[in-house]
């Protein structure tokens, strides 16, 4: 079976408000106030949280990776009691999973957030079932850009690993799809959307409705 593989944040959702909601609640903890800006900061956000931590102590000229290492528990804690308040999923992007499913692609999703986190997000916002796998930063001993979770994610999507294109956001899904020896898609519609040519992958995607085109067209029909 061929399969579609989506990361999750930048690319099916925009995770970034509760994300910064998260970090901002550990920048309060530590007597800074809020660091981190909703809009502006989106793109930090969805480098994931110790990238949040990293970027607002060294705004706040209070960077050590001792304080990272402290406070990234806390983040998550904060993070799984808001986890869906703010989060969206963008324009079409469920239509396209379900257009792909009902093609005959298998649909999964492979991405460097906690698995458990990325299951309750999903679970919460009623469509976890939509997606035959769920691969995340600790379910294996890798995480991307190594190759292996996304081969994972393909099998467990029902696919063979050789046969999917990996959906993202970032060089990290470039470079994960690159070293998998499969085709990446690479959206322009998230905060770092004007970067994504220069990465060169095998499409862009400009919008949700031109995804089932744009698979048929990299890996082939379904059946």
């Amino acid at each position: 079976m061929r399969t579609v593989i989506f990361d999750l944040d930048g690319t099916l959702a925009d995770t970034s408000g509760d994300l910064l909601e998260a970090a901002n609640h550990c920048f309060r903890h530590m007597g800074h106030g809020d660091v981190l800006i909703h809009g502006q900061d989106a793109g930090v956000a969805l480098r994931g949280g110790r990238m949040m931590l990293s970027h607002g102590l060294k705004r706040v000229g209070a960077f050590e990776e001792e304080t990272i290492s402290d406070y990234y528990p806390m983040l998550l804690e904060a993070y799984a009691r808001a986890i869906d308040t703010h989060t969206t999923f963008y324009p079409g992007a469920l239509d396209a999973v379900e257009a792909l499913k009902v093609a005959g692609y298998g649909v999964g999703i492979c991405t460097n957030k906690p698995e458990a986190l990325a299951h309750q997000l999903l679970s919460q916002m009623g469509v976890r079932d939509q997606f035959a796998s769920l691969v995340g930063a600790d379910t294996l001993p890798v995480r991307k850009p190594d190759p292996e979770p996304l081969r994972e994610a393909a099998r467990r999507a029902g696919g063979h690993p050789d046969l999917c294109v990996l959906i993202g956001d970032s060089d990290t899904d470039r470079n994960t799809a690159k070293a998998a020896g499969v085709p990446s898609v690479l959206v322009t519609f998230g905060p770092s959307g004007d970067d994504m040519a220069a990465l060169e992958p095998e499409a862009l995607l400009h919008h949700f409705d031109d995804l089932p085109r744009v698979v048929e067209g990299l890996i082939g029909a379904a059946a």
